[in-house]
């Protein structure tokens, strides 16, 4: 399976290309979130390219600091041995954690600027960023990255084909996989969905920022326990480093969402 085309002389990733796409989609959404609420929705476009670059830089990083852990040379951070490979994000490379870490953090110094509420923008942009999420995982299907187990089966959704180059250490007499990357798109799907409905059934128990917290305990569940799946984790002192986070987000997500409530409904004034 061919992972791009060339223009001019030079390579374009497909992986490129659809992480663009998902990109460009989420912001149509959040122009349609930003309109629904009365707000400026040119700020979506003002907005987008710094939280892109942002977004790609976090997403880098996060990959350099864990790598998976066929990339380890004798258990070591190949990065730390040849630091220039960091810079090389056309090998391949991104992680969504540090992606989502480096937006948010685009996004705060934008509001900020711009002295514009940073948690009602990021409610706004909540949905279209599971969106985006879901239209991005497609890419590890054009790359045949990111799969999970051998799979008994050889239909799919309950199983892909990964080519003899695309297999691992250890797996390479298993022609099928369950492909981990379809149920993460799939999951990123219905937190979408129930981020719009929530965003529009509950508008009276809803707080800003409560849609984000929303979208970060549902993508941090699901991921958990699909890290349980997938075939390939990144090890830090033993330990599965994107699970171990994405029990802490669900749980930190938690308890300020409940926090936020609870301290809301104490404020409350009491009727005489």
């Amino acid at each position: 399976m061919s992972d791009g085309f060339m223009i001019l002389g030079l390579k374009v990733h497909y992986y490129g290309v659809i992480i663009m796409f998902g990109a460009v989609l989420a912001a149509f959404l959040a122009v349609v979130e930003a309109k629904r609420r009365k707000l400026d929705s040119e700020m979506v476009w003002d907005m987008l390219p710094w939280l892109l670059i942002a977004g790609i830089v976090g997403a880098r990083l996060w990959h350099v600091f864990t790598p998976p852990e066929s990339m380890l040379v004798n258990g070591q951070n190949p990065y730390f041995i040849h630091p220039l490979d960091a810079l090389k994000i056309w090998n391949g490379g991104l992680g969504i954690p540090g992606a989502v870490m480096g937006g948010a953090l685009a996004l705060f110094i934008y509001c900020r600027v711009k002295k514009v509420n940073f948690l009602t923008w990021v409610d706004i942009i909540a949905p279209g960023l599971a969106l985006a999420q879901a239209v991005g995982r497609w890419g590890n299907f054009v790359n045949q990255e990111v799969y999970g187990l051998p799979s008994k089966f050889t239909t799919f959704p309950l199983a892909i084909f990964i080519d003899a180059a695309h297999r691992l250490p250890g797996y390479t007499d298993f022609a099928y996989y369950y492909p981990t990357f379809f149920y993460e798109s799939m999951w990123n799907l219905l937190n979408m969905a129930v981020l719009l409905l929530l965003a529009r059934k509950v508008t009276n128990w809803l707080k800003d920022g409560d849609i984000f917290l929303i979208y970060l305990m549902f993508y941090s569940f699901g991921r958990f326990w699909l890290e349980f799946v997938r075939l390939e984790y990144s090890p830090i002192a033993g330990i599965n480093i994107n699970q171990t986070l994405m029990a802490v987000v669900f749980v930190v997500s938690l308890v300020a969402l409940v926090l936020k409530h609870v301290l809301a409904k104490k404020k409350e004034p009491i009727a005489a």
